[in-house]
């Protein structure tokens, strides 16, 4: 009979290496536990906080100082730039005596100061409308000022004016402040008597408005070679809905659509779409069959750190190992836009790199978090490293993060839209005024243009033809 068969008596030997190894896993569970006792105490105490929610966690170990340098470190020295036009000269004169000992003060010079204010005024028009009828057929004409912004007349007839209403956009749509709110704001700044349902009737007329232009953004972004997309939960009737966003170097179209597929990606930029597309890694983009993809490394080099941070030691070689290498190609992107290094010693680099996250992945990994991540990075292995083999492309999407951050604090502040209607203002306002931002064009003026114009117009934020 050998030692290793049942029913042969165990030497003492035997049993205390068994102790030992049972010690072993032991200590390991308990430590484990503990770990997982911290952090379930402090995902229970961040519920419950009051207090800056979206705090860090660690904070740095040496932060900076905040504020400006001192003495050369200061930088660039600026103040406000005078004014060119000047509504009202107020003389301060000097006064007859000094604090000081109380003598006559003597004049020596004059100098300006400047106080730049707002008026919190209403400005009302009353435009007596002319009514006749055609001298052939009969049918009602009724004159228009270039000034008004509807035909309307009465139960009508009082309407908010296009400037108060583009503030209210602007409010409402691109800082997310409720309709409430906005109206209280143009109470207290300009002394204009409000409703909330008001401002949100006039938004829904502004939208329809604004349409053809919001039809020929999203003709821009498929005219575009490189794309950015990125999708986020919304609420449309109470309903879970997703709020999609697409943009190119100059245009972003935002959509407020049902579902999360490829269909809804689709009819944004078209199944057979041709470019460059930059995403997050989610399943669904990698259906554009005829594009080009980079996915976000910034997405990969969180969950590494992540993973880094809750897996044990041993098992975390492997994420560091990834985010070293993710590393490794930031790097030799910024050193060939520094012309450190030619064409062909990125092009020989890159497949360095490329051959080393083949290694790493052909490795087979008895932790599920590493066999999670190393299943999406097999999954997204093709176009990892785009940006290298296509220099001037990003690695990552923090394009469509950016866009999609004015309408999360939205959501976070009222939820999204009560109905279908107002989901169709939304997005088209949105894309409107976001495009006109990254242009560096006047929004407050061409909403001003749109609701003076009598037909529908198309604003000159669409680009003309293809990307730059």
């Amino acid at each position: 009979m050998s030692p290793n068969e049942p029913g042969e008596p165990r030497t003492v030997e035997d049993l205390t290496k068994e102790n030992q190894s049972l010690r072993k896993q032991l200590e390991k569970a308990l430590s484990e536990i503990e770990r997982l006792r911290k952090e379930l105490e402090e995902a229970l105490r961040a519920l419950k906080r009051q207090a800056a929610p979206f705090s860090r966690r660690k904070p740095k170990k040496n932060p900076k100082k905040p504020g400006r340098k001192g003495g050369a470190d200061y930088g660039e020295r600026a103040s406000r730039s005078v004014p060119e036009q000047v509504d009202q000269e107020i003389p301060v004169p000097l006064p007859p005596k000094s604090e000081c000992c109380a003598a006559e003060v003597i004049y020596q010079e004059t100098r300006s100061q400047y106080q730049e204010d707002i008026v919190r005024k209403t400005l009302t028009r009353r435009f007596d409308v002319e009514i006749g009828a055609c001298g052939c057929c009969g049918r009602r004409v009724q004159g228009r000022h270039e000034l008004q912004t509807s035909d309307a007349l009465g139960a009508a007839q009082v309407q908010i004016g296009p400037e108060a209403l583009a503030l209210t956009t602007h409010l409402n749509k691109e800082m997310g402040i409720s309709h409430a709110r906005a109206a209280r704001v143009l109470d207290l700044g300009y002394r204009l008597k409000v409703s909330r349902s008001a401002l949100c009737q006039g938004m829904l007329r502004l939208g329809r408005k604004a349409k053809p232009t919001y039809e020929e953004l999203r003709l821009a972004v498929r005219r575009s070679d490189v794309n950015w997309m990125d999708e986020t939960g919304w609420r449309v009737t109470a309903q879970l809905w997703w709020l999609w966003a697409c943009l190119s170097a100059e245009v972003t179209v935002y959509d407020i659509l049902p579902g999360r597929g490829f269909e809804q990606a689709a009819s944004i930029l078209g199944a057979d779409w041709e470019g460059w597309l930059h995403c997050d890694g989610w399943a669904v983009y990698n259906q554009f069959v005829n594009a080009c993809h980079q996915s976000c490394l910034n997405h990969f080099r969180t969950r590494c750190l992540n993973l880094i941070e809750t897996v044990s030691p041993g098992a975390a070689q492997f994420p560091q190992d990834v985010l070293e290498l993710l590393q490794k190609a930031l790097t030799l992107r910024d050193r060939y836009a520094a012309e450190e290094i030619s064409a062909h010693g990125l092009a020989v680099a890159t497949g360095k790199i490329e051959a080393t996250m083949d290694t790493l992945l052909s490795k087979t990994y008895r932790t599920e978090a590493n066999r999670r991540l190393a299943k999406h990075l097999r999954h997204e292995q093709s176009w990892l490293f785009t940006f290298l083999r296509c220099p001037g492309l990003d690695a990552t999407n923090n394009a469509a993060e950016r866009e999609m951050r004015p309408a999360v604090i939205m959501r976070k502040t009222w939820g999204g839209n009560r109905t279908g209607d107002g989901a169709e203002a939304q997005k088209t306002l949105m894309s409107v005024l976001r495009t006109c931002y990254r242009q560096g064009k006047d929004a407050f003026e061409r909403i001003v243009q749109l609701l003076h114009s009598p037909v529908p117009i198309v604003l000159d934020i669409v680009p003309i033809g293809g990307s730059p």
